[in-house]
């Protein structure tokens, strides 16, 4: 706590330089009753979600320009986001920034128009250069591949061998030389495991279709046919089922489609392979893995689905006590908070996601502001009732969700973009970005529009730029690639990037637990304090394009200072004496 403390010294000695935030000391007051919100104007009523699809431009003004605007360029910039010094974390520290690649179209290392490990590799310092001093990079420390393993399909959530890497991504080496470059870096690499189902293709599936082909209408033996009950077959159709290939007896279960049949989870024979599995990647340096569709272990028996849960945590944990586990749980939060039970890390925080989710309802208006700051405090303690250790996991828009430049529409609907990224990485646990998120990157309707090649130029034809899945529509993005945008000091990249810069120099961001300041919020405003160890954390969010007034005052309050400020244009707040102006869709942290 000595080092944090000296280093948030000098982040505030910088701050005090350059004056870019700006700094004041306040009179302090209690923190219930003294601190008032007086709204300027009322907010304009936003134009609609604008979650349609891919040739609806929603907007064209918000489109990034290439030159500096306003008064701060970006020496001034990257000054103010150096003052924002990181604090080290350890690997195998849990509580991390984590960035979601699907490589199949973030950078392509071989020309053939297919991202791969080696494109990844050459874009590590893009993520984190493993510098905290230096502000070039986006600053997470954590990265979630999408499925790597071979398989028929190009979002591989079908595998054929779990213990190999896809052909079009690139080789085993190329998977060690990743993950040699992002130790050097202090990024932990989760990979997603998918066991819910297999391809149809996998050798296991092959064999056990094979030999029931061959059996007919008699009853399968384990001992002649282990793969047999690796899957759950029947010679009735039931929901979900589909047809053995070459049997018109024999049926097996696959309840997303017929090229992915379900795994029997129970089965004990298939538990020691998936244990093999696990021993495999967790040799190959991986810190931990994101469990896909954990809510399907056992359909419709979410209790089931806990207890295979436990199997696989206890499994893990007692190979490598500090890898990190994360579920999805795509339901209802009351339903996904019981999967803390199983005693894994993180259940994705769904409630928070999407077009319709708490963070984008709340950054359109179409929900009280203050319902954030509440939802922030319900959710912990609706967790913690399941698990005291739990990580919350909180997410705004991942590769199944349409990307959120598209929910918003009218003027403000750049700042609403920014703003929403913000709540997102406010909030405690491992916040998860997708890549694109931080350049406003377009996509909805099917899956392989949510997918697009990472948007690094305008010109497809440069080296490293991807082709994206086979089937997706053409898409006009809505603002600038990042080589506009890092020009562009009010871009879309620079608010994620200072964002995430801020997220990870204050503790109690990441690790702190939310005390909701409900006397100072309203349709408006969020306001709450993070509480992690001896660090207090104010934090102030303004949900609208108005600028708003807080008056402070009283001997208890304690606030020193303005810590850190995250504004979407070149208005900044003001702190003089007892109040602080915070401009339209500012963010204001205060320190005590």
């Amino acid at each position: 706590m000595a080092d944090y403390r000296k280093k948030r010294g000098r982040l505030f000695c910088l701050l005090m330089i350059f004056t870019l935030l700006a700094v004041g000391c306040g009179n302090s007051g209690t923190a219930d009753k003294s601190l008032n919100v007086d709204q300027t104007n009322d907010h304009a009523e936003n134009e609609g979600a604008g979650n349609s699809e891919i040739e609806n431009e929603q907007g064209a003004n918000g489109e990034a320009e290439s030159e500096p605007v306003g008064d701060k360029g970006l020496a001034e910039l990257e000054e103010e986001e150096r003052a924002l010094v990181p604090i080290e974390v350890s690997m195998e520290e849990n509580y991390r920034t984590y960035y979601e690649v699907f490589v199949y179209s973030f950078f392509d290392g071989n020309g053939d128009g297919i991202g791969d490990l080696k494109g990844l590799t050459d874009k590590l310092d893009y993520i984190n250069d493993g510098d905290p001093m230096t502000t070039a990079d986006l600053g997470c420390n954590g990265i979630w591949l999408m499925p790597i393993m071979p398989s028929p399909s190009y979002h591989k959530y079908d595998v054929t061998d779990y213990c190999e890497i896809d052909p079009e991504y690139g080789t085993m080496e190329d998977f060690e030389n990743l993950i040699e470059e992002c130790n050097k870096r202090d990024i932990k690499v989760i990979i997603d495991f998918v066991i819910n189902h297999s391809s149809s293709e996998h050798p296991w599936f092959q064999e056990a279709c094979r030999y029931l082909t061959e059996l007919g209408d008699g009853e399968p033996s384990v001992e002649e046919c282990p793969y047999v009950d690796y899957y759950h077959f029947s010679k009735e159709a039931g929901n979900g089922y589909s047809q053995v290939p070459g049997s018109d007896i024999w049926y097996y279960e696959a309840q997303f489609y017929y090229g992915m049949p379900d795994l029997n989870l129970w089965n004990e024979q298939l538990r020691g392979e998936i244990e093999e599995i696990v021993d495999f990647w967790l040799s190959k340096g991986v810190g931990g893995f994101r469990l896909d569709a954990a809510k399907e272990y056992e359909t419709g028996a979410d209790s089931a689905n806990v207890e295979i849960l436990t199997w696989f945590t206890d499994m893990v944990k007692e190979k490598k006590e500090d890898a990190y586990l994360v579920a999805e749980v795509w339901t209802d939060i009351t339903t996904y908070a019981q999967y803390y039970d199983s005693g894994i890390d993180s259940v994705f925080d769904f409630a928070f996601a999407d077009s319709d989710g708490i963070i984008a309802n709340v950054a359109k208006s179409s929900t009280p502001a203050s319902a954030y700051g509440k939802s922030l405090e319900n959710v912990q303690e609706m967790f913690a009732q399941h698990n005291p250790d739990y990580i919350d996991a909180p997410f705004y828009t991942n590769h199944d969700l349409a990307r959120s430049a598209g929910y918003f529409s009218g003027e403000d609907a750049e700042a609403q973009t920014k703003i929403a990224g913000a709540l997102n990485l406010l909030m405690t646990g491992n916040a998860f970005v997708y890549y694109g998120e931080e350049l406003g990157m377009k996509g909805a309707g099917k899956d392989e529009n949510k997918r697009a090649p990472m948007y690094f130029t305008d010109d497809k034809n440069a080296v490293g730029m991807c082709s994206g899945p086979a089937d997706m529509d053409s898409i006009k993005m809505k603002y600038g690639s990042l080589e506009e945008q890092q020009q562009d000091p009010y871009s879309i990249y620079h608010y994620y990037k200072k964002a995430i810069r801020i997220r990870n120099a204050f503790p109690a961001i990441m690790k702190g637990s939310v005390t909701n300041l409900e006397n100072y919020s309203d349709d408006t405003m969020t306001a709450f304090t993070k509480t992690y160890e001896d660090e207090v954390i104010y934090i102030f969010c303004n949900i609208s394009a108005e600028p708003r007034t807080v008056q402070i005052s009283g001997d208890d309050f304690g606030i020193e200072e303005i810590a850190a400020g995250l504004y979407v244009d070149e208005n900044e707040a003001m702190l003089e004496g007892n109040e602080v102006t915070i401009p339209g869709y500012g963010v204001v942290i205060f320190s005590k």
